[in-house]
């Protein structure tokens, strides 16, 4: 009888062993997936402000003919969305908007251009930065943006549909950048 015990003892640090190397090898790709979960901004800081920049970098967006790219920056002061149209004489002004839709939704938010007048396709709308996202980057956070509609000069229109990965991009851009905005405020 005292050698079974023995022998039970002797096996039992290396089933605990076993046990937990198994559970450490379950639950070792759930960490793995939270650490990538991050945004990925890119930090600069501008050479005449001396201020940090955070930027997602331009991702390309759009299913039709028109290619866009779209990214999207903080600073301690602004939020800004750049949309940049690679259609040649696509042209926007002060009086250009971007009109951008919600999936599911009639309603639609309008945007003015922000950004100086030129003929390159870039368009940008911005928001203030500040401890509280306003209601539009809120919604933009919590919502799918099914189009985004620019009308430039003379009236033309340039539709972005966007696919439901693109939706998604979108959706996490702006979460990702009113997150990590409120980081760069002067306290």
């Amino acid at each position: 009888m005292n050698a079974r015990k023995d022998r039970v003892t002797i096996f039992k640090p290396q089933y605990l062993f076993m046990k937990n190397a198994l559970c450490l090898l379950f639950f070792l790709p759930l960490f793995s997936l939270a650490q990538q979960d991050t945004c990925g901004l890119k930090k600069s800081k501008d050479p005449f402000t001396n201020e940090v920049k955070l930027s997602t970098g331009f991702k390309s967006f759009g299913s039709g003919a028109v290619p866009v790219s779209i990214s999207v920056d903080a600073t301690p002061t602004d939020i800004d969305f750049f949309i940049w149209v690679k259609k040649e004489g696509t042209c926007f002004d002060l009086e250009s908007e971007a009109f951008m839709v919600w999936e599911g939704e009639r309603s639609k938010a309008t945007f003015r251009q922000s950004g100086s007048i030129n003929c390159e396709g870039a368009f940008h709308f911005t928001f203030k930065n500040t401890p509280t996202p306003n209601s539009w980057l809120r919604k933009m956070m919590a919502k799918k943006i099914a189009t985004i509609k620019l009308t430039g000069n003379g009236g033309k229109e340039t539709l972005v549909t966007l696919t439901e990965e693109q939706k998604v991009l979108f959706q996490r851009m702006a979460t990702c950048i009113a997150n990590e905005g409120v980081t760069l405020l002067k306290k």
